[in-house]
């Protein structure tokens, strides 16, 4: 599957959600959920040698986007930086999600990044107010 394809897939399952199980998603959850869609795919496409799984689950008003591939080296995300130029995706993720975590696993590894569905009254990308 093409990694613009992973993007349809979000779609139709953030749709599914609102249309058969009547949650609430936002238009700016929806566009975060196939960032970190787009994000997490491309990493295990770029960065491991073979295939690569994405499940998507809804939990606790959120979504959990969930990428297993098939290396063991665990992903570095690499604190702000304005003057470097790529690697910021990971950087992104973190910001926009209500939790992130990498797991090894018998083979491989997984990153699983969970998001909020609607919309957060202060407005935190995250759906979460900043202190």
């Amino acid at each position: 599957m093409a990694i613009g394809d992973t993007r349809c897939v979000a779609r139709d399952f953030l749709a599914s959600l609102q249309a058969v199980h009547g949650l609430p998603v936002s238009e700016r959850a929806s566009g975060m959920v196939q960032l970190v869609v787009t994000e997490l795919v491309t990493n295990a496409r770029k960065y491991a040698p073979g295939p690569c799984l994405l499940s998507l689950e809804a939990c606790e008003g959120g979504v959990a986007v969930s990428v297993w591939d098939s290396c063991t080296v665990m992903p570095l995300i690499l604190p702000p930086d304005p003057a470097r130029v790529g690697q910021h995706g990971l950087e992104i993720v973190t910001a926009v999600c209500r939790s992130f975590e990498v797991h090894r696993e018998p083979v491989g590894k997984r990153v699983r990044a969970v998001l909020t569905l609607a919309d957060d009254p202060g407005g935190a990308a995250a759906g979460r107010q900043l202190l």
